[in-house]
């Protein structure tokens, strides 16, 4: 792992060496890290690997076997979820639909006990730093997806907590409100200043809205970073093959010098590459080589890419058109294999069709390779 927070950094929220058992299943496997005051940070993983679990021991839902959970510096594992200075945000929201908006928000200022015109003052402002300074009389079902969301989160931050605990808020949205939504979440967290852990398996989500994201694989974190760290300097290759799209080769290492290694596909093919990390790479490994496919250069003439490291001749099999995000699948001539290649928003290449021949090249620098015991999991 890295890009851990400093010792020296006020830490909202931190788990110390947390370990969570379900009988003989290991659910959550010796996890540490620390999240700052006022960052969004993100837990990312598949389904299954640990993420949910994390988030329901800190918010006091489930009790760890072993570890220690801090809040503002004080241990909190002994303390019930009702006692906890955090808020959580369930997927489905969990509003109430007999209420008001302005009744929901106040519900945790009136069991905190407060009077009746703070609570007023604290429900105004907070309507109005949502952009829904007049909706405090309406009715929950009056509202559309993304404001129930935005209601959903006045209603925790209203109560000021250390931090905001999301788990997958946007997971029952359609895909341009998520959309809209995750800029909209990230313009929130900055505006009120409170730090937000955020639960998903949504990449995009991740890498869009967090100042730190941690992959999470089996229980286990395998890499914490930047959203730039993971894209461009993933430390696994399970990091690599799960955040972002990428091209995939096995292959084995014919040699080592220190401008890269020079392998042998599992289709016979010579590739160039670079060490990936702190990967220690020797002849004679297995390796996984992870490209992505904006990093290779596309051309109908061969000379543009003849001097590139790495290169092939292959046949357009199919256009992914997508807007700004269109891609062409090329098959190699030589191996049968595909490649997932970007398109430059040029209009160069609108002619591109089923059948035409292309060139297609790319960087030792850009081709990234992997040990294949270099992930807790292995190959993804």
């Amino acid at each position: 792992m890295t890009d851990t927070p400093s010792e020296n950094q006020n830490l909202d929220l931190e788990c110390r060496d947390l370990v969570r058992n379900f009988g003989d299943f290991v659910a959550v496997d010796n996890v540490s890290f620390g999240v700052p005051e006022g960052e969004f940070f993100s837990i990312l993983g598949p389904s299954g690997c640990g993420k949910t679990t994390i988030m329901r021991m800190m918010a006091g839902f489930q009790k760890p076997t072993s570890g220690d959970i801090l809040i503002k510096g004080k241990s909190v594992v002994n303390v019930p979820p009702n006692k906890r200075p955090v808020n959580m945000v369930f997927q489905h929201l969990a509003l109430f639909p007999m209420m008001t908006v302005a009744e929901n928000i106040a519900y945790g200022l009136k069991r905190k006990g407060l009077g009746k015109s703070e609570i007023t003052d604290k429900v105004n402002s907070v309507l109005d730093r949502m952009d829904l300074p007049t909706s405090g009389g309406k009715s929950i079902n009056q509202l559309s997806g993304g404001q129930k969301q935005r209601i959903a989160i006045a209603r925790c931050l209203v109560l000021e907590p250390a931090a905001l605990l999301l788990d997958e808020p946007l997971g029952a949205l359609d895909l341009k409100l998520r959309e809209h939504m995750k800029v909209e979440l990230k313009k929130m967290q900055e505006q009120f200043g409170t730090t937000f852990v955020y639960i998903t398996h949504d990449q995009s989500e991740a890498l869009v809205m967090s100042d730190h994201v941690a992959v999470m694989n089996e229980g286990k974190f395998e890499q914490i970073g930047t959203p730039q760290d993971l894209y461009y300097q993933p430390d696994t290759s399970f990091v690599a093959g799960f955040v972002g799209d990428t091209n995939q080769w096995t292959g084995r290492v014919e040699s080592v010098d220190k401008t890269g290694v020079r392998l042998t596909s599992e289709m016979g093919v010579t590739l160039l590459a670079t060490p990936a990390g702190n990967t220690q790479i020797s002849k004679g490994d297995d390796v996984n080589i992870f490209v992505r496919p904006e990093s290779v250069i596309i051309a109908t003439n061969k000379n543009r890419i003849a001097e590139m490291d790495n290169s092939i001749t292959g046949d357009v099999v199919s256009i992914l058109f997508n807007g700004a995000n269109s891609r062409a699948l090329i098959r190699d001539r030589q191996t049968g294999g595909e490649l997932d290649v970007v398109l430059p928003q040029t209009g160069e290449f609108s002619h591109l069709k089923q059948g035409t021949e292309m060139h297609v090249g790319w960087g030792m620098a850009q081709a990234k390779a992997f040990t294949k015991t270099s992930s807790n999991q292995g190959d993804t």
